[in-house]
């Protein structure tokens, strides 16, 4: 059985930050596998728009309006699925903020908006995505998608880096915890990838240009940027009982290498 088989199939599958980048391409790659979808996004019209192009191509799917830095709307966004869907089997955390903050001037709110999106709101969702595997006995997956940067990453990314990293250490904590459940918990390192939301951030913060993509592109390995369909491939590979028993796992889906010295 390979991608593309029905891995999911069946599967109830919530994609919290899935109105677009990789978390929309992993709510594509679910459906392709034969799951039922919901996506969550603070704005309805991107994420509208995504269920009804799914739901166009054959699939089944849901918007939940819910804004991921409020922990209370992270674990209701859980509870929607599980109200709509009787269960939850599959969790994918993709929201991130990825705004600009050194080590000197990060102000306490920034810090705080970071840890909200991207950490608080990952735990909270996952809180209550396990509650319901446990309270019924069933096993489960959930993919955190993480950054790269988390094993350092760029001065300018401090609060970032700080908000990921506790990611790293939730994802391998809470795959110890939940093992004998059979609930298994995953996270992708991701790099340097081709977003709508990275786009904006170059754009903002950067002043790049509308060929930005391409001048990237010639200073990597691999002479591309990561693609959010090819990261989403893989999550849903994670997310289906074809990526066996592993769990704790944080993986570099990245073409620099940890360690490496030129």
């Amino acid at each position: 059985m390979g991608l593309h088989d029905g891995l999911l199939r069946d599967k109830i599958v919530l994609v919290n930050g899935g109105s677009q980048g990789v978390g929309a391409a992993s709510a594509r790659a679910a459906v392709r596998e034969g799951a039922v979808v919901a996506v969550t996004g603070r704005r309805p019209e991107p994420g509208e728009a995504l269920v009804a192009e799914l739901s166009a191509a054959g699939g089944k799917a849901m918007y939940v309006r819910a804004d991921l830095a409020d922990a209370e709307q992270a674990k209701a966004s859980v509870a929607a699925v599980v109200d709509a869907y009787g269960r939850i089997d599959c969790l994918v955390n993709s929201a991130g903020l990825t705004s600009r903050g050194t080590l000197l001037d990060t102000t306490p709110e920034l810090f705080d908006a970071h840890i909200a999106v991207n950490l608080k709101g990952p735990f909270f969702a996952m809180q209550a995505a396990v509650a319901d595997m446990v309270a019924r006995k069933a096993p489960g997956t959930i993919v955190n998608i993480i950054t790269s940067s988390a094993h350092g990453g760029q001065p300018f990314l401090a609060p970032y880096v700080a908000a990921k990293a506790g990611l790293i250490g939730l994802t391998r904590n809470a795959a110890h915890a939940h093992r004998w459940d059979r609930i298994r918990i995953n996270g992708l390192n991701i790099g340097w990838t081709a977003t709508e939301g990275e786009d904006a951030t170059q754009r903002a913060f950067h002043g790049a240009g509308d060929d930005w993509r391409e001048q990237a592109a010639v200073r990597l390995p691999m002479g591309k940027l990561g693609r959010p369909d090819e990261i989403a491939d893989f999550v849903a590979l994670l997310l289906s009982e074809r990526s066996g028993v592993v769990t704790g796992s944080v993986i570099d889906w990245d073409q620099n290498v940890l360690g490496g010295l030129d």
